[in-house]
């Protein structure tokens, strides 16, 4: 998701349960880059306005 190795799992007292909770929305602002990438490209294809 992009964070640093241990980011989250090396943090000594949480659980799993914890660890998961707190990553839980963390792929929420790459996936909407990656719809909006994908959004614009075809906007950009259908208009034939280059990128």
């Amino acid at each position: 998701m992009g964070l640093p190795a241990g980011w989250v799992t090396a943090v000594p007292g949480l659980t799993r349960n914890q660890q998961l909770r707190l990553l839980g929305n963390g792929v929420v602002p790459a996936q909407g880059v990656a719809a909006l990438t994908v959004l614009l490209t075809e906007a950009n294809d259908l208009t034939g306005v280059a990128a």
